[in-house]
């Protein structure tokens, strides 16, 4: 028998937590399903509706269930106020304040209007006006826990999605005393105690930002000192409690305090590490999470009323998608850009749970309502990767439609480059060839890559090259030159090979892996192929000759004399008969494109 703080029942629910996290994360990730699936699966399985309930019958289930969402609920905000931490620590005050027209704009039209639009619903039902506003905010709050690991930050997509949900989390705790405002018994105390927190808070959270530019750094550098990862990691949960435990003092969120404390160490040389070091426990805390949302759906009452439970489901996705997109839309985004965002933040969210049980609390609602409406916010976020999915295909489609009305139209592309890939390396060869006033149309299978070089100016039209039928509306063989950037080294060889049997004059220059993809390329009907690790070479030693002291001339001329030479030896490797079969790049006669080991 265990004794002490770590009992029989709670050392049984730290092995299901553990076993479920070891299980399902690598099950689910090898067949490409996202994990957060598998977490709220688990958590119905082995909570009080699930195997949970026949303890009183098989007492030994009671060490491979969870017998109450309430032993592991800690844990659960721990992984969210650590999620905020990591956010924090991917921004930079400088990022946070070019934000401030999006996360006070576009932000705060996004939940009120969704709220608005959901109440409204509500109204046209019966419901008392105060229900209707508190359901309303509730169901208008998004997922930052889900939606922002999938999106991240910097995509235009995560932008957007993070400007939204970052006013979303400052306006929780404005929100949660407003329904209490609203109670018959609160009275106009709850509008005094709100002004109360948001004066306390504000200066709180100022004082964190000056005494944190001090502290951390002193901090971060004496752990530094030890080379010890257990002191830096002690130092990091420190941080992220200390902040937490300070904004819960004066009466806002934890998550608050988690996301200046991230903000602050970003600031520092240490971030990099921070942020690796606490990589772990935020993705077992999110897990924990998920289980107890897992743990929160009844089987047995979601198939008694699964028609309400589907309707208030599609209603609220729908409404949501809507309002996001429309104001995306007036903001300028793309279509596409504004459906995946859209459809991303369609789902209810962790924070929906809190505002539901203030709004029960507060006498709002009831608890039978309460009841219903976690159900539905339960269901929203474990579809909200398939949404996401959704939402990125769909986009896609969007983009490509778009893409094929533009290439109907005369194009640039007529006596100009065409550029098939707009990376780094994509974007480098368009900033020359406009250097030197030659026409270019660059095409990229990334619609994120294709939005943001649009608003840079550049020309680039979204399509995907291993496609025939992309390659077709080009009009190849109308362009002077075809570059091609892209990463993916079969692919270039077979987009290589079929443009060579259209157009036998037209220069084609790839970018190659190595030597041995470049001869590969060759033979397919490259006219230059240009290896970056030969490249990379010849400019580190061009550098180092510069370095030594060797006149710039002489230097530029015995590499651009090695360059030729090394050119000349792949090509007639590449057309001796007996060359060797460059297995890793040729493409097999069964119509294989990946690169085989």
């Amino acid at each position: 028998m265990i004794h002490g703080p770590f009992g029989s029942q709670g050392y049984s629910d730290a092995l299901v937590i553990l076993g479920a996290a070891g299980l399902v994360i690598p099950a689910f990730a090898r067949f490409r399903i996202s994990p957060v699936i598998g977490f709220i699966l688990v958590g119905m399985l082995v909570g009080p509706y699930g195997l949970g309930q026949l303890i009183g019958r098989y007492p030994a289930l009671s060490h491979v269930t969870i017998g109450s969402s309430s032993a592991i609920s800690s844990f659960a905000e721990f992984g969210i106020v650590l999620l905020l931490f990591s956010i924090g620590l991917e921004l930079s005050f400088k990022r946070l304040w070019s934000m401030r027209a999006l996360v006070f704009g576009l932000g705060a039209a996004e939940l009120l209007g969704s709220a608005l639009v959901i109440a409204a619903g509500f109204l046209l039902f019966d419901s008392s006006w105060y229900s209707a506003i508190g359901l309303g905010l509730a169901l208008a709050l998004s997922s930052t826990a889900l939606v922002l690991p999938i999106s991240g930050t910097r995509s235009p997509v995560g932008k957007a999605a993070f400007s939204m949900l970052l006013f979303e989390d400052l306006a929780l705790v404005p929100i949660v005393f407003a329904l209490g405002a609203m109670a018959p018994n609160v009275g106009d105390d709850g509008w005094t105690n709100l002004a109360t927190v948001f004066v306390q808070g504000a200066v709180t959270v100022v004082a964190m930002f000056v005494a944190g530019r001090f502290l951390l750094p002193r901090l971060f550098a004496q752990a530094a000192r030890t080379k010890s990862p257990e002191v830096f990691l002690a130092a990091s949960l420190l941080v992220v409690m200390v902040s937490s435990l300070i904004t819960v003092v004066v009466g806002l969120s934890p998550i608050v305090g988690a996301l200046v404390a991230g903000l602050l160490i970003a600031e520092t040389d240490y971030h990099g590490e921070v942020e690796s070091i606490t990589e772990p426990f935020k993705g077992l805390a999110l897990g924990v999470f998920l289980i107890t949302v897992g743990m929160g759906i009844d089987p047995l009452a979601l198939m008694r009323s699964w028609d309400k439970v589907l309707l208030a489901v599609v209603a609220v996705l729908a409404a949501k998608t809507i309002v996001t997109g429309l104001l995306l839309r007036l903001a300028g985004a793309r279509r596409g850009m504004a459906f995946e965002t859209a459809t991303l933040m369609a789902s209810p969210s962790e924070t929906t749970l809190i505002v539901l049980s203030t709004a029960v609390i507060a006498g709002l609602i009831s608890a039978d309502t309460a009841a219903f409406w976690q159900m539905v916010t339960a269901i929203g976020l474990t579809i909200t990767p398939i949404l996401a999915r959704i939402g990125h295909d769909t986009a896609r489609r969007i983009e490509a439609r778009a893409s094929d009305r533009a290439s109907e139209e005369p194009g640039p592309e007529s006596g100009g480059a065409i550029i098939l890939g707009f990376g780094r390396v994509g974007r480098m060869v368009a900033d020359l060839l406009r250097t030197h006033d030659q026409p270019y149309v660059a095409v990229e299978s990334n619609i994120d890559i294709v939005g943001q070089a649009r608003q840079d100016g550049y020309v680039v039209r979204f399509g995907d090259v291993a496609r025939p039928d992309t390659l077709d509306r080009l009009r190849i063989g109308h362009a002077r030159a075809l570059i091609i950037t892209m990463d993916d080294p079969v692919l270039a060889v077979r987009v290589t090979r079929r443009v060579r049997s259209w157009a036998p004059d037209l220069p084609i220059i790839v970018r190659a892996r190595d030597t041995d993809h470049a001869a590969e390329l060759y033979r397919a009907g490259a006219s230059d192929a240009v290896p970056e690790a030969l490249e990379s070479s010849l400019h580190l030693a061009e550098t180092a000759l510069v370095d030594l002291g060797i006149a710039v001339g002489p230097v530029i001329a015995s590499v651009h004399q090695k360059r030729d030479d090394l050119q000349k030896a792949i090509k007639a490797a590449a057309q001796l008969e007996q060359a060797p079969r460059l297995r890793r790049y040729r493409l097999s006669e069964s119509g294989e494109t990946g690169e085989q080991a």
